[in-house]
């Protein structure tokens, strides 16, 4: 546990300065972007030729949910989606490629190869996690921030969940329950896992790794989808909604393990320097 937890931190301490531009990023761009928003709606309720209340009549209220749809907002959070995909490659790669070949003392730490599989996860995962937990907190401050800009005639507040319900996507990012969150990170997690198994057989076997590594991702994420596959293809549901839940859960659990086993396994017997 002690060399895991060294792991995990050094992994960590290996992209912060990258990871504290994307948070710089995030919170610059929806912060100055609520504050155009919310000055721009009042303004063009200012120059009406109407009261407030006729302009919100006619044109209706603000509401957070709208900022949401714009570049401000989802600009940011793309691309701090697409720094962390890179960054599941980068974190294996450098390893091989960076300076000194750093992979040599790494596979030759007195410590079991996988945890510096499970380190390199979670490291992602923590990561993860932190920017979620970051616009969360976003999300409350550019509340404020709204109420405070637009007079109250000209705004509907909303709750995180009901933002959520108008968005859609932020319903993927913080679920509303405990299992929706469990399921939606798992799905996450195990996407993670997915994509490391493909990597190391790509750095065990070179260019015939290229193909098996895609050859394994397509059919772990087609057994994961299996029990909606077989529904689409009968064109009946023949399970009630909890029992494909549980389905799929068991799969995810089985394709993850499996997984974490390759991976272990390739690491220990395949992967070569």
């Amino acid at each position: 546990m002690k060399h895991y937890l060294k792991l995990v931190n050094f992994e960590l301490g290996r992209f912060i300065k990258v990871y504290l531009v994307l948070i710089a990023i995030t919170i610059i761009s929806q912060i100055a972007g609520i504050i155009v928003h919310s000055n721009n709606f009042v303004g063009r309720a200012n120059e009406s030729m109407t009261t407030m209340e006729q302009f919100a009549a006619q044109n209706g209220t603000l509401m957070m949910s709208d900022f949401m749809l714009t570049l401000w907002f989802l600009g940011p959070i793309a691309l701090c989606i697409a720094a962390l995909i890179f960054y599941c490659f980068l974190i294996w790669y450098r390893d091989w490629f960076g300076k000194n070949t750093f992979v040599y003392r790494l596979l030759m730490l007195p410590t079991a190869r996988l945890n510096i599989l499970l380190a390199k996860a979670s490291a992602v995962f923590l990561m993860v996690l932190g920017l979620v937990s970051l616009q969360l907190v976003l999300l409350i401050a550019e509340q404020a921030l709204l109420q405070t800009i637009v007079p109250d005639v000209l705004r509907t507040d909303m709750s995180i969940a009901e933002m959520g319900n108008r968005t859609g996507f932020l319903q993927v990012l913080i679920p509303e329950s405990f299992t929706g969150f469990l399921s939606n990170y798992g799905i996450g997690f195990m996407m993670v896992f997915i994509l490391f198994t493909a990597i190391l057989f790509e750095r065990s076997y070179r260019w015939k790794g290229i193909l098996l590594g895609a050859v394994y991702a397509a059919l772990a994420v087609t057994v994961f989808l299996l029990p909606l596959i077989i529904q689409l293809i009968l064109g009946m549901n023949y399970l009630y909604p909890m029992e494909v839940f549980l389905a799929m859960l068991t799969l995810g659990i089985l394709v993850t393990g499996t997984s974490i086993w390759l991976s272990h396994y390739l690491l220990n017997r395949k992967v070569t320097v």
